[in-house]
């Protein structure tokens, strides 16, 4: 890495791990990293606690780097992370359905060091508008809409703008006061974005429980506060509840209307653990005039090619049922080019049945998946390409056998590009 580079980095309190998180300058000295958290020579020092995820989460502080082009335009670091995946899904059963489709992530940020603290400009986007509305097959997951109807055993693209948002941090004592916010961003909730975290990284499918804990990563309106040290962050977020709608391409009129709290502890560079809780107002266009209370708490540990993270949520809609969550990922490097994945959830979802004429409709269902998966990672010039693919089972109720088959599958192929560093 140049000189100046480093120098800057330093100075602005970032750490080779991942791209933007922060440091004390006074405790620590800054690591560094590759992708497989192989540590060069030229890093000796300590690795720092944490490390940054998506809006304003914490990760290990031993996760690799986020992979990505970092260079210096005057005073500022520019940072520009990108990826795209070419992936066919086949679910078997009566609900199954096969689908070839791309996903994407494109996410630019730009930092500059202060006299005060530092100032950080961040944009993520995403083409997956241009896929159909109903998205890809995805069986036992629900949440949002295509064309009206509630998408069910599907997973619904993300919009054009995942992110437009600033953080200002300023030096205060041990840590920093830090504010956050824009027109689109991600509230203090939950653990870091799945897509974001390397537990979760490699895996071509989104988890079934998204809903229960990361749904709130596109939310048109965010404001957080919070005070953060290399030990620990405690925050508190305003945003708008409702889940993004079916116009993908556009902007939603950003507003504030819930709120959320969430506390996190970073004991060593190896963990990670967070709880929170957050009052969401009318989040699901499906359940018009309920809210939601959302509690939830992760571990998550990170230690040279080894992700893993724990997690559980339960949300209690208002007037209705509370409905609980469980998480279990994790990625290893086995090799310097090969990874294996692998997820389990066990979820008690009530929306399998969305027609309100069913004798099943909002009678709640506990479904576990169990996937594992194995990608193959070479680098082919500025990109790493990533070949693999990923087999899921289910553990279900004998009454959703009519409608699910006894014993359905899903597995996904993918080649994944990724902008190296």
């Amino acid at each position: 890495m140049k000189p100046r580079l480093l120098g800057c980095l330093a100075t602005l309190g970032l750490m080779a791990t991942p791209a933007h998180a922060q440091m004390d300058h006074s405790q620590m000295d800054m690591g560094g990293g590759d992708m497989t958290g192989h540590h060069p020579a030229e890093a000796d020092a300590p690795a720092l606690p944490f490390g940054a995820g998506s809006g304003t989460s914490r990760l290990p502080g031993a996760d690799p780097t986020t992979p990505g082009h970092h260079v210096m335009a005057g005073d500022w670091m520019l940072m520009l992370h990108a990826t795209a995946s070419l992936q066919y899904t086949e679910a078997t059963g009566p609900r199954g359905d096969d689908k070839t489709y791309v996903t994407s992530m494109a996410m630019l940020m730009a930092e500059r060091p202060t006299s005060w603290g530092r100032l950080q400009l961040r944009a993520m986007t995403s083409l997956e508008p241009a896929m159909d509305a109903a998205g890809y097959p995805n069986l036992y997951a629900t949440g949002e809409t295509a064309r009206g109807l509630p998408l069910v055993d599907r997973q619904h693209p993300h919009d054009l703008f995942m992110e437009l948002a600033a953080r200002i941090d300023v030096d205060a004592g041990p840590g920093r006061l830090f504010l956050y916010g824009g027109p689109v961003g991600e509230p203090s909730l939950g653990p870091s974005f799945f897509s974001m975290r390397r537990s979760g990284r490699l895996n071509p499918e989104a988890p079934i429980s998204h809903h229960w804990f990361d749904s709130t990563h596109i939310s048109y309106g965010v404001v957080t506060a919070g005070y953060a040290t290399p030990l620990f962050q405690i925050e508190a977020s305003g945003f708008r509840g409702a889940e993004p709608d079916e116009r993908r391409w556009n902007i939603e009129t950003p507003g504030i209307d819930s709120w959320s709290v969430r506390g996190t502890l970073n004991p060593s560079p190896r963990w990670a653990l967070q709880a929170s809780y957050g009052q969401i107002r009318q989040p699901e266009a499906t359940h018009p005039g309920e809210d939601e209370h959302r509690f939830t708490t992760s571990v998550h540990y990170a230690t040279g090619g080894l992700s893993a993270m724990a997690a559980f949520s339960a949300k209690q809609r208002v007037p209705g049922a509370t409905l609980a969550a469980w998480l279990g990922e994790a990625s290893w490097d086995v090799s310097r080019h090969d990874t294996l994945f692998g997820r389990i959830e066990n979820v008690a979802n009530d929306e399998l049945f969305p027609d309100h004429a069913d004798p099943l409709h909002e009678t709640p269902f506990r479904v576990t998946k169990l996937q594992a998966g194995y990608a193959r990672r070479v680098p082919v010039g500025p990109f790493e390409l990533a070949l693999g693919g990923s087999l899921a089972g289910y553990l279900k109720p004998a009454a959703l056998d009519a409608a699910y088959g006894n014993s359905p599958v899903q597995w996904t192929l993918f080649g994944r590009l990724t902008l190296r560093k």
